[in-house]
């Protein structure tokens, strides 16, 4: 077939629209890690599906960064932040998408008003409640301090408080 045949295809244009190639140390970066950071994503949120979706997340955002992770002094142990932090929040993501696909009679106030929580509250009463992390910790995955962490997780107590009726409400007498 000729290139006559089709005359309104323009030939060339491939390499005009196909990526720019990734930088060498980042694929060696990708090479060295991505078996270990998928095992560990996969162990955290129990699916290899998930752990993909995480992984490739957490590349990206390394890659977002690039420049300035090449210049740092502890480059491994800030990629491993990088990784540390996307699997957090896919985890807090996929539990709250969770929540929300409970069924109306499944579904107790605690879950709703959690549901609807802003999404520093609820990853803070997530990381604290849910996952018993230390205050520290949850500050340092959120980048906020443990001030911070503490007025979160006290607003949200005070808006679950208000959401959920008191007879269902931990550690009250339902008298």
């Amino acid at each position: 077939m000729s290139e006559d045949a089709h005359p309104h295809i323009v030939f060339g244009t491939v390499t005009e629209t196909a990526p720019l190639p990734l930088p060498l140390e980042f694929e060696a970066l990708w090479v060295t890690n991505q078996a270990d950071f998928h095992q560990y994503a996969r162990v955290v949120s129990g699916n290899w599906q998930a752990a993909e979706a995480t992984v490739h997340r957490a590349f990206l955002e390394i890659l977002n960064l690039w420049d300035e992770l090449l210049q740092s002094s502890n480059m491994q142990g800030e990629v491993w932040a990088i990784f540390r932090k996307t699997v957090v929040s896919q985890e807090l993501n996929s539990f709250r998408e969770g929540l929300s696909r409970l069924e109306p009679d499944e579904e107790i106030g605690l879950f709703r008003a959690l549901r609807k929580l802003p999404p520093r509250q609820f990853d803070a009463v997530v990381l604290k409640q849910v996952m018993h992390l230390e205050t520290s910790k949850i500050a340092w995955y959120l980048g906020v301090t443990t001030r911070t962490v503490d007025y979160h997780c006290r607003k949200a107590k005070e808006r679950l408080e208000q959401a959920v009726p008191s007879h269902v409400k931990p550690g009250r007498d339902p008298k």
